[in-house]
């Protein structure tokens, strides 16, 4: 039996339509999936952002198990309404502290669960570790409601779904008169939408070759993809605005510990000169105790002044712009060892092991303080033996360089080990070593900025050994 005949007519009609409506529901789908996926990944990032910053905000409060400070940094979250509960975890899992006041289950956990982000009903949930260094000190919370975000979804589909459904009646109504006028610019239109689907690229626009209904529907269709895109650009506007704003919160605050550590240095010079001035012109006035205690004065001020300059120092090395070059490790090793033994001959025990052949392609300035820092621990830590051994040298780990130096001098308790490098955390009294703290501190963020990782093992009396690895980079 044949298939009854249809007409050219009609076949045009249908042809049209399908394409029409194939082009238009795939441009459609392409713009609501890109919506959506736009603004849930701005809200994930605006949110990160806003954990990031809450947690190290919330550093000193849980540093020192302080809960009203705690509530004090989440009540901060007031200002965005669509925050709607938060908390922050000690380094038990327990809560510490909650927005809103009180706050409890279903609305924040009972303890704190694992790190990241998830969905959950019309909730978008993060877990952040909040850390002081290499520490966790506990974990933050963080729920925001996205009923706002679903209702401007819905908005936009149905925007999307009017438009695609307007644009159908108006083709469906042209090709019935205007058979082959219909056919280019439906043709025109089609292939528009699948440029825009294929390359994601929202700046094409339809051509429109008529006055009529199809060329009110390419302008309709551009209009579309042009509020598409201004939305695209406004968005990114908006993260980079906020990214602008905290790298200059970053750098007012690097500006103030700046201003602070050279403001001190004023009043600490100014107790040192007028100590050493009461030491020269009453010193003989002064029994053994007040001339110890002013003593103990200036060492003080002496030590305060060298925090000062190593915190500067700290700032400094985190600024600065590393340039990479080709230069030997070894050779600023034995540099370093030869001042070393310069400035205390008298340490003839002292044996320096340096091996040879390790070149990297690194900033040589920044290396330089790295080593200096490590050998000088070396040094300074092996000071009470007779007889002491510091090797700087290199092995393969898994197909990596592995950089080290060990001492058999004092060592340390591996149990505190995560103090090492932490500003001012000592192992050692200040009586025994000398040393403000910072110097670790300092040689991690050297090999961070270079792509590498630093550890350390050691054992009391027993001596240390430090590593470290540099990113592979070719001169």
């Amino acid at each position: 039996m044949r298939t009854p005949r249809t007409t050219i007519r009609r076949k045009l009609i249908l042809a049209i339509m399908l394409t029409s409506t194939t082009a238009l529901a795939l441009a459609g789908t392409a713009l609501t999936i890109h919506e959506v996926t736009s603004l849930r990944a701005l809200l994930a990032r605006e949110l990160a952002t806003r954990a990031a910053i809450l947690a190290a905000n919330s550093t000193a409060a849980l540093a020192f198990q302080n809960p009203e400070d705690a509530s004090q940094v989440l009540a901060g979250l007031r200002t965005d309404p669509s925050i709607v509960a938060a908390a922050l975890y000690d380094a038990r899992g327990g809560v510490f502290a909650t927005y809103p006041m009180g706050a409890s289950a279903p609305l924040v956990p009972a303890a704190a669960g694992a790190m990241g982000n998830r969905l959950e009903r019309a909730s978008l949930l993060v877990s952040r570790p909040v850390m002081e260094g290499n520490r966790r000190l506990g974990s933050l919370f963080l729920r925001s409601d996205l009923r706002a975000l679903d209702e401007r979804v819905r908005a936009q589909v149905m925007a999307i779904l009017v438009a695609v459904l307007g644009s159908m009646g108006v083709a469906l109504a042209l090709s019935a008169w205007l058979q082959g006028g219909i056919a280019q610019p439906v043709r025109i239109l089609a292939e528009t939408a699948k440029a825009v689907l294929d390359r994601k690229d929202y700046s094409v626009r339809a051509r429109a070759v008529s006055d009529d209904e199809l060329g009110v529907l390419a302008e309709g269709f551009n209009d579309m993809l042009a509020e598409i895109q201004r939305r695209d650009a406004e968005l990114e506007q908006r993260v980079a605005d906020r990214t602008a704003a905290l790298e200059a919160s970053n750098k007012e605050l690097e500006a103030f510990s700046y201003s602070v550590s050279h403001d001190l240095r004023a009043p600490l010079r100014a107790i040192d000169g007028f100590s050493k001035a009461l030491l020269e012109d009453c010193g003989d006035k002064l029994d053994q105790v007040g001339t110890k205690h002013l003593d103990r004065v200036r060492t003080a001020t002496r030590q305060m002044g060298q925090l000062i300059d190593d915190l500067l120092n700290l700032a400094r090395i985190s600024r600065a712009e590393l340039r990479r070059e080709r230069f030997d490790l070894g050779a600023v090793g034995k540099e370093i060892a030869a001042e070393l033994k310069r400035a205390q001959p008298e340490r003839e025990g002292v044996q320096f092991v340096i091996a040879e052949g390790m070149t990297v392609v690194a900033d040589t300035q920044l290396l330089r303080v790295v080593l200096d820092n490590l050998l000088r621990n070396a040094w300074k830590f092996t000071a009470k033996h007779p007889t002491a051994r510091i090797e700087l040298g290199q092995h393969r780990d898994n197909g990596h360089r592995v950089f080290f130096v060990t001492d058999d001098g004092a060592g340390f308790d591996m149990a505190h080990a995560n103090l090492l490098f932490a500003p001012f955390q000592r192992l050692h009294r200040q009586s025994d070593f000398e040393g403000t703290g910072v110097g670790l501190a300092t040689v991690q963020r050297i090999i961070h900025r270079h792509g590498g990782q630093l550890w350390a093992d050691g054992a009391v009396e027993r001596g240390a050994s430090f590593s470290f690895t540099l990113s592979e980079v070719k001169s």
